[in-house]
Parts: structure tokens; sequence; C-alpha cells
């Protein structure tokens, strides 16, 4: 349990940190949770995903394009874990659908 505590507070120590590499080391630590940890993750599921929504909505494009490229990996990983998210979810991708970026949006 307290691995699991650690865990937790790296990503979002990583996914709120101030530099663009950073905030992409938490997309990627979050997709390794997912494949190695799936109930870590889906157990903090909401808490989890009230940081790695913001990424989704990062102002630096390559963070956002990551995460959302990582979104597409964890549905497939955490399925119906993500129901108590999906509604906050669909309103981040929704959003990325508009961007004049090729990349965030082929990747949305």
């Amino acid at each position: 349990a307290a691995e699991g505590r650690e865990s937790l507070q790296k990503i979002y120590h990583l996914l709120e940190a101030k530099g663009f590499q950073t905030r992409m080391e938490g997309v990627a630590l979050l997709l390794d949770l997912c494949k190695t940890s799936p109930q870590l993750i889906s157990n903090n599921i909401v808490q989890i995903f009230d940081y790695f929504l913001l990424r989704i909505n990062d102002s630096h494009k390559k963070v956002k394009q990551k995460a959302l490229e990582v979104l597409a990996e964890i549905i497939g990983l955490l399925e119906d874990a993500l129901n108590p998210v999906m509604v906050r979810l669909v309103e981040g991708i929704t959003k990325n659908l508009n961007s004049k970026d090729p990349g965030v949006h082929a990747a949305a």
C-alpha cells in the first residue's frame, strides 16, 4: 500500500511540474503503471485523472499530443475502470478535435 501511495504521489508531482519534459515523464509513468498496476490506477482513477486531464489540455503541444496518445492505450488497458471519469475524458478529447496542430488533432 505504501509503495502504491508513493507511485501515486510521484505521478501527481510529475504531472503538475513546471517543465514540459517532466510532465511528459508523468504521462509515461501513468501508462507504465496502467500496465504494471492496473488495480492501483483503477482504485484511484478520479484523483489520478484530476491531474491527467490537465495534460490532455496542456499548453505545450508535445505534452498534449503525448497525453492523448497515451490515453488511447490507457482506454484499452483500463476499460470499465474509466467509467467514473468518462464524461470529463470526452470533454477533454473534444476540446482537442479543433486543434490546428495536426499531431494533436490526429491524437484526439
